[in-house]
């Protein structure tokens, strides 16, 4: 059982995304919400530069048994930590993906040029981010809950499908009318999810 929460934001940096659902939960453990620095309203950090600086920051939380509740590019770092520290992570929850493999093949949306538009400073190295952890999912031997919206142009549902065939132990919950931010809006109905999936022994 996870004696912490983990929380990780997607790409915008909000580190208030998950406190809807997290004030749902029934599970008693610590919440920690992590921050990406330089990412919406967070002051940048000049050792923070790469999407492996970025894991390294999820990877130093991981002190005791952790979930990680993770949303869109959060996956990333989310999936890459649990590579680097397989025995503390118990639980993995996993929302809208939105990187790690080839999201163009499944007519996905790109998000890079709205958020260039509306965060000229955002962090190029973070945009340009494409390495593909395909291979790297069946590795993953914890219970995962994947969350997904049938109205989210940018991970599409056949996104969710791809990666739950891939992890050995995922199970895929869509959401109806779920868009992007399906996890922040629909928390009424995705924290009983969280709290069953975080019951279930690893």
């Amino acid at each position: 059982m996870p004696a912490k929460l983990l929380f990780l934001p997607g790409a915008s940096g909000n580190t208030e995304f998950w406190l809807p659902v997290a004030h749902l939960l029934k599970h008693q453990a610590d919440h920690v919400y992590l921050k990406w620095p330089g990412f919406g309203s967070i002051p940048a950090d000049p050792q923070v530069n790469s999407m492996d600086d970025l894991v390294d920051l999820v990877v130093a939380e991981i002190d005791r048994p952790c979930a990680l509740i993770a949303q869109s590019m959060g996956c990333i770092m989310a999936i890459r930590a649990t590579l680097e520290q397989p025995g503390l992570v118990t639980h993995l929850v996993l929302a809208v993906t939105s990187g790690g493999i080839d999201l163009q093949h499944f007519g996905a949306l790109d998000w890079r040029p709205l958020m260039y538009a509306a965060n000229p400073a955002f962090p190029r190295w973070f945009a340009d981010y494409n390495e593909d952890l395909s291979c790297q999912l069946p590795k993953i031997q914890v219970p995962t809950l994947l969350l997904w919206g049938d109205a989210d142009p940018i991970s599409p549902v056949s996104v969710g499908r791809e990666i739950a065939s891939l992890l050995p132990y995922a199970k895929l919950y869509i959401v109806s009318g779920g868009d992007h931010n399906l996890a922040m809006i629909h928390a009424k109905e995705v924290a009983p999810l969280i709290d069953l999936h975080l019951a279930n022994p690893t």
